[in-house]
C-alpha cells in the first residue's frame, strides 16, 4: 500500500493520523521536487494532482475522508475510526465535514490569499473567512462542552480531520480565550500520540508556511 503525500499538508496529515492510529503499514511516497518519480506517478494516477492519494492492490483512492473510510473497510485495526453503528457513524461524518468545510476551508483562504501579489488580494474574501472561523469556533465551543472527542467519547475520523484543521486555524486566526472548550480540545488533540508524530514529522517544513509559523506547538 502506497500513500502519496507531503507531511506539511493538512489533508495528508488527516490521513496519516488515521494510519498511525492503527499502525497500518504503508509506503510513504513523498511528493516534493526532490522526488520527481513520485510526482510523476501521482500525476499519472490522479491528474487532478491533489493529495493525499492512496494506492492499494491496484485501486486508487483519493481524498482524505475516503481514504479513512477505505482503510476502515479493508485494513481495520484496534481503533475503529468509523463507528459500526450507522447513527453514530453519521455523527462522525457530520463532524468530519464540519472541520473540512468550516475550519480548514477558511483557514486555507488566509494562506492562499497571502501568496498572491498585493494588488490581487481578496480582502473581502479574507474577511468572510475570518467571520466563518469565528462562527465555527463558537459553534464548536458549544458542541464540545461535554465531549472529549469530536463526535463523543471515542476518537474517530472526525478527530483526524480536527487535528490539522485546528492546528493550522489557530496559526492564521488564533482561537480566542472565550472559546475555552475549543482550546482545550485542540490541546487534547496535540497530545494524542498519532498527532504528535504527524506534527513532529512536519516540523522541518514549517519554513514553508506562507504567513510564517509561530514559535509554538
Amino acid at each position: 500500500m502506497k500513500l502519496y503525500a507531503h507531511p506539511f499538508s493538512s489533508y495528508c496529515q488527516k490521513a496519516l493520523i488515521a494510519l498511525e492510529e492503527n499502525r497500518t503499514p504503508f509506503e510513504y511516497c513523498m511528493l516534493s521536487p526532490d522526488e520527481p518519480q513520485h510526482c510523476a506517478e501521482h500525476a499519472a494516477l490522479w491528474p487532478l494532482k491533489r493529495f493525499p492519494l492512496l494506492v492499494d492492490e491496484g485501486r486508487t483512492v483519493p481524498e482524505a475522508s475516503i481514504i479513512i473510510e477505505y482503510l476502515a473497510l479493508t485494513h481495520p485495526g484496534p481503533v475503529r475510526l468509523i463507528p459500526e453503528d450507522a447513527r453514530a457513524a453519521l455523527d462522525v461524518r457530520l463532524m468530519d465535514r464540519f472541520f473540512d468545510n468550516y475550519i480548514m476551508t477558511p483557514t486555507q483562504k488566509f494562506v492562499l490569499d497571502s501568496m498572491r501579489a498585493p494588488e490581487q488580494r481578496d480582502r473581502a474574501g479574507v474577511d468572510d473567512a475570518r467571520t466563518m472561523l469565528v462562527t465555527a469556533y463558537r459553534w464548536l465551543d458549544h458542541t464540545m462542552r461535554e465531549r472529549e472527542w469530536a463526535a463523543g467519547a471515542a476518537f474517530s475520523m472526525a478527530d483526524c480531520a480536527a487535528a490539522p484543521s485546528l492546528f493550522y486555524a489557530d496559526w492564521v486566526y488564533p482561537i480566542a480565550d472565550e472559546f475555552a472548550n475549543v482550546r482545550a480540545y485542540r490541546q487534547r488533540l496535540l497530545a494524542r500520540p498519532s498527532v504528535v508524530k504527524v506534527v513532529d514529522d512536519a516540523r522541518p517544513y514549517r519554513r514553508l508556511f506562507p504567513l510564517g509559523a509561530p514559535d509554538r506547538d
